[in-house]
């Protein structure tokens, strides 16, 4: 079958170990299906295992691709869980979780293989290219915003670096919600996009908000860490899914325990949230943001545009058949 594999981890040129071609089927264990791939799209997480980072080396080559949507052997047309646990319907998702591509061939192929607990039936009203958006980058969204967030109808959230997958994702799904969003960016040509999108205020990274907020979604890390704390009401939580901009800021405790601030992590998401994800996006009729869609076969520019984070939304990969 035709693949996109990661065959080395090169961190200061990712594409050079981005190889296009021929690949093994998979073959399945028990408990375990083969999807025919029709769309799956790209994420940060892709290029960081080209970069070597969260990848064992000893598992490359490896197929790419955390997310899908495509049809089964008997026809079904389904979703694609992109985590893969020994345990099912484990909340936290902490124990002995990875995600496809890690230790198992990812979704960038004809065919991939995963549990039959994996697969969630996609709605006739969303293309598969819409559904291959949902596994990572709106997942993470949807459980940072109602799982781990608890935020309900009414409430005050700050999303921070506008035009990532995760903050895009948390855009349109905070305003379905009936969240007050704000956005923050460096770039005003993205904030400008994400009023578009429905956000009701945007200001430069750093910059004063016009009011507190109730939460904030933090995937940037050090370079916003501080204006994330400053930004919220006492008693208000950070939700943090990542850390582009380097791990490790300043804690500032005195006001964290002063206005009693709390700070939770979030990673992915469980089956039941993706199943109630996919029935959000079916009913609100909300749908994902695309920047792109290419063949799979043009794999290699859509990683450069990722690479140089040159889009606003997804970037997605198809097959035919």
């Amino acid at each position: 079958m035709f693949a996109i594999t990661a065959t080395a981890a090169t961190p200061d040129d990712p594409l050079a170990g981005l190889r296009l071609g021929e690949h093994p089927d998979p073959s399945p264990p028990p408990g375990w299906e083969v999807v025919r791939v029709r769309a799956a799209s790209l994420n940060h997480h892709d290029v960081w295992t080209l970069r070597g980072v969260g990848i064992d080396p000893d598992r490359l080559p490896i197929v790419l691709g955390c997310d899908a949507a495509g049809v089964t052997e008997d026809g079904r047309e389904v979703v694609v869980h992109a985590v893969v646990a020994t345990s099912d319907g484990d909340e936290t998702l902490a124990s002995d979780f990875n995600i496809l591509s890690e230790r198992y061939d990812g979704t960038f192929a004809d065919l991939v293989a995963v549990p039959s607990r994996n697969l969630i039936d996609k709605p006739a009203g969303l293309s598969f290219e819409e559904a291959a958006c949902l596994p990572t980058a709106y997942l993470t969204a949807y459980r940072m915003l109602f799982t781990r967030g608890e935020l309900r109808p009414g409430d005050r959230v700050l999303v921070q670096g506008a035009g990532g997958g995760v903050a895009t994702a948390a855009i349109l799904l905070g305003r379905a919600a009936g969240l007050h969003v704000s956005v923050t960016s460096r770039d005003q040509a993205k904030l400008a996009q994400a009023l578009d999108l429905g956000a009701h205020v945007g200001v430069l990274s750093g910059e004063r908000l016009p009011g507190r907020v109730d939460a904030v979604l933090e995937t940037v890390g050090e370079a916003t860490w501080k204006h994330s704390l400053r930004a919220l009401e006492p008693g208000g939580v950070v939700v943090v899914s990542g850390a582009t901009s380097g791990p490790n800021p300043p804690a500032d405790l005195a006001r964290v325990f002063y206005r009693q601030l709390r700070v939770v992590g979030s990673t992915m998401g469980t089956r039941a949230e993706l199943q109630r994800l996919v029935r959000f996006l079916d009913a609100t009729g909300v749908r994902p943001l695309i920047d792109d869609v290419l063949p799979m076969d043009e794999a290699r520019a859509a990683f450069g545009r990722m690479v140089a984070g040159e889009l606003f939304g997804k970037l997605v990969l198809t097959r035919s058949g």
